[in-house]
């Protein structure tokens, strides 16, 4: 680690420390829970360097949203519920019980008060099979173990009141008779009450199984980032991949004349054409639109440039191929999840003639193992 990682990991104080929390010792989350900010930083630089040894030379210090945004953080959240002594418990499995966190630090007030809300409200498991509860920031979705749909008088004008104040735009009943290890399937959606979107704090609007990066602050900065090395010009065709609801993709129109989306889910690829109505999204996997892609070469443009958020699977073998063999942009931003696939997809692209010019950590998930990075590309002349 150099310096100047070491003087800033040193010089943040542990604020909002969950050490001293009421978290109940059993939960099995937030696994940096009992460290303060600066050991969890320290740890996760260290971590992130052992995985990307290869430039670790290129490797930054790790971004962080300040100390008082360590806490109330996480607005998406997917719970365990059971029925157990008369009363709802909602939290996280462990050991074939669900242990309930209805006071957890790092969920949202929004999201704690519209847990205990349900939690208080809804009839017994006999008559409302719960498995799961979700939530999306103003969107609540309520998983049922079963294809019926259950009587709906616990629905009262106070709840739903309740709701409204605690900004709860829309509720959900999810009917999923085999939900067990995957939550959510195609049908038996039922918007119950409110609307069927929300807009977040950016404006942009989402939906119930809509992912959005937790702390927006420390997102804008990776996309500041990302913006800042792709300089995209008005004569560029830019490429967005895995474009999500459309956070990234709004912002390419405001320089490149050419902006050409893809995303898989039908929810976001919906968002995503109202938050970038300026762009060409296409829906479905990235390398089953390879010939869409394809054509849009065709169009004329000064440079080729690609931005690209995939989930940890990572970049699709196809999509990898086709940057370094048919796209070539001379610039790629790549934003991971997951350091192994990013590892892998590096190498590969590293292989094929790029050249990996920064990679730059970011804390989105405070308190937890997890690590994001911005890995920044440019491709070498003439490879």
């Amino acid at each position: 680690m150099n310096r100047q990682t070491a003087n800033m990991l040193n010089g943040i104080p542990p604020h909002m420390d969950i050490r001293r929390s009421a978290c109940p010792p059993e939960c099995p989350g937030c696994a940096h829970r009992h460290l303060s900010a600066s050991e969890s930083l320290t740890q996760k630089q260290r971590w992130i360097v052992k995985k990307l040894i290869k430039w670790g030379d290129t490797i930054q210090p790790i971004q962080t949203p300040g100390p008082g945004l360590r806490q109330g953080y996480r607005e998406n959240v997917c719970l365990s519920s059971s029925w157990e002594n008369s009363q709802w418990s909602i939290g996280l499995r462990h050991r074939d019980a669900v242990i309930p966190i209805p006071d957890c630090p790092v969920h949202s007030s929004r999201v704690r008060s519209a847990m205990a809300s349900f939690a208080h409200a809804l009839p017994p498991a006999s008559e409302f099979p719960m498995i799961y509860y979700a939530q999306s920031g103003g969107q609540v979705t309520l998983i049922l173990k079963s294809k019926e749909m259950p009587p709906m008088s616990w629905l009262s004008p106070d709840l739903r009141e309740k709701l409204g104040l605690t900004g709860i735009d829309g509720v959900w009943l999810h009917r999923h008779p085999s939900a067990g290890r995957r939550v959510f399937a195609k049908n038996r959606w039922d918007l119950v009450w409110g609307k069927a979107r929300s807009v977040d704090q950016q404006g942009f609007v989402y939906g119930p199984t809509s992912f959005q990066q937790l702390i927006p602050g420390l997102y804008n900065q990776a996309l500041d980032a990302a913006e800042f090395f792709l300089s995209p010009g008005e004569d560029d065709l830019l490429f967005d991949l895995y474009a999500g609801i459309g956070a990234s993709l709004a912002r390419w129109p405001r320089q490149a004349k050419h902006v050409i989306g893809v995303e898989l889910s039908g929810e976001s690829f919906e968002c995503a054409k109202l938050n970038a109505p300026s762009a060409v999204i296409y829906r479905g996997a990235c390398h089953h639109r390879l010939a869409q892609l394809t054509e849009a070469l065709e169009y004329p443009h000064q440079k080729r440039l690609l931005y690209a958020n995939p989930p940890r699977t990572g970049l699709e073998a196809e999509i990898r191929q086709w940057i370094a063999k048919v796209c070539q942009p001379g610039k790629l931003a790549y934003l991971s999840c997951s350091a192994g696939t990013l590892k892998r997809d590096l190498t590969e692209l590293e292989n094929q003639g790029y050249r990996i010019e920064q990679i730059i950590p970011y804390d989105f998930f405070p308190h937890t193992l997890h690590v994001e990075a911005l890995a920044l590309l440019q491709r070498v002349p003439d490879a």
